[in-house]
């Protein structure tokens, strides 16, 4: 790092809420949301009930196309310029679902904003490792997921606190006014931190180079698989979550107070695996997430089909409780090990590996969200099924690891 950079730069303390802020703007985007999809399926005259799902769903497709762009882009242009692109464009699709007066259009502004919001989750994170190595990147981190961990836990509350006093529309206009002071503040802020001659220039084949590293790569491949796949089981949640509490157990208003009891267990999970991942190694705990999350949705299935569907509260919510605290020891795991391999191409395979894990993370959460029909079936066969799917893919994957698959070689990322 320069000493220039060093003298601009934010302080610690800001610079980490800085971060925290752009990197959780994704997820404020998804869960502040849930509590609306009711209002807005009856207002803009959603064809089908389960139709509002697709305003989960459209945003995790718009970030996994984004996701492939913004990495390069941040390394041709500078991390500037890239970032306050995707917020720009984020905003712009704010905008059309604030406005929209056809259910195509929110899901047209909803597919944008996933793509602008791609932006800061992708740059940031270049942000933090042009500024910071070693220990002291590894504390930003901490301090980032953190401030991430809790964004789901609280933004449901926000988005019901909102339609308290205001219609849906409203929670679009707070989108918009945290990521235009977003944008002014890491204008303001935030020095540029990529140098002119370490800038290498956007081309598709540099895209594509990272496609064939990730498919040729047996490991990285199939944790890519495994990852979109535990992500989706996810997704399908998010997107029944609001039609199950709200509908189907009628909790009305006490809907974001259950989301965020659920939300911690992935949270208290996540924090918990940072020591568990020290002791056991990654894969172990993988295969043992992967096997408790079938067996529990085995073994939950017979309560659910002698209730035809729809088992007591207390009883969904401990299921849930179970597999979020499993699923929460998935997500980091399974993404770093379908990075391990792709150590030469590090930047593109980030984009590669992200892009394919959320668009087939997306397609799993449509699959299961649109097969919801007032019971609780397609949420725990949706679990239980991809779980087992998982756990051959990683069968597959060891496998082939075990007699040894070719290591990429080194490459100038500007070849």
């Amino acid at each position: 790092m320069t000493t220039d950079l060093r003298r601009s730069r934010a302080p610690f303390v800001e610079f980490v809420a800085l971060m925290a802020t752009l990197t959780s703007l994704a997820a404020l985007s998804i869960d502040a949301m849930l509590p609306a999809l009711g209002e807005i399926g009856r207002d803009l005259h959603a064809a089908h009930p389960n139709d509002i799902q697709l305003v989960v769903a459209l945003i995790f497709l718009g970030m996994a196309a984004g996701q492939l762009a913004y990495g390069p882009l941040s390394d041709s242009l500078g991390r500037k310029p890239a970032l306050l692109a995707g917020l720009a464009l984020y905003m712009a699709g704010c905008l059309v679902s604030l406005f929209s007066q056809s259910f195509s259009v929110m899901l047209a502004g909803r597919l944008m904003q996933g793509l602008g919001v791609a932006g800061p989750r992708i740059v940031s994170m270049a942000l933090i490792r042009d500024q910071y190595e070693g220990r002291l990147m590894a504390r930003v981190m901490s301090f980032v997921m953190a401030v991430f961990i809790i964004v789901p836990v609280i933004a449901p509350l926000m988005g019901q606190a909102i339609l308290l006093i205001a219609s849906w529309r409203a929670i679009f206009g707070a989108f918009l006014v945290i990521a235009a002071a977003a944008s002014v503040w890491f204008t303001l802020r935030q020095p540029e931190t990529l140098a002119v001659e370490r800038r290498i220039p956007f081309t598709a084949s540099r895209i594509g180079r990272g496609f064939r590293d990730v498919l040729k790569t047996r490991a990285a491949l199939g944790y890519s698989i495994t990852a979109g796949l535990v992500l989706g089981a996810f997704v399908g949640y998010l997107s029944t979550a609001q039609q199950v509490f709200q509908e189907q157990y009628g909790l009305g208003k006490l809907f974001p107070l259950y989301f965020a009891l659920l939300a911690m267990a992935l949270g208290s999970a996540s924090l918990l695996n940072a020591r568990l991942v020290m002791r056991f190694g990654m894969k172990p705990l993988v295969q043992w997430a992967l096997s408790a999350i079938a067996g529990l949705s085995i073994g939950f299935f017979p309560i659910v089909y002698q209730s035809s569907g729809h088992p007591a509260l207390w009883a969904l919510v401990t299921y849930l409780l179970a597999v979020f605290f499993f699923e929460g020891t998935l997500f980091g795991n399974v993404t770093a090990l379908a990075m391990e391999p792709l150590v030469h191409v590090v930047g593109i395979g980030a984009a590669v590996v992200g892009a394919v894990s959320v668009f087939i993370s997306a397609l799993g959460g449509i699959i299961i969200g649109r097969a919801y029909d007032g019971t609780i079936f397609p949420l725990v066969v949706g679990f239980g099924g991809l779980a087992v799917v998982s756990l051959a893919v990683t069968r597959w994957t060891e496998s082939g690891s075990r007699v040894g698959t070719p290591a990429i070689r080194p490459r100038n990322e500007a070849d």
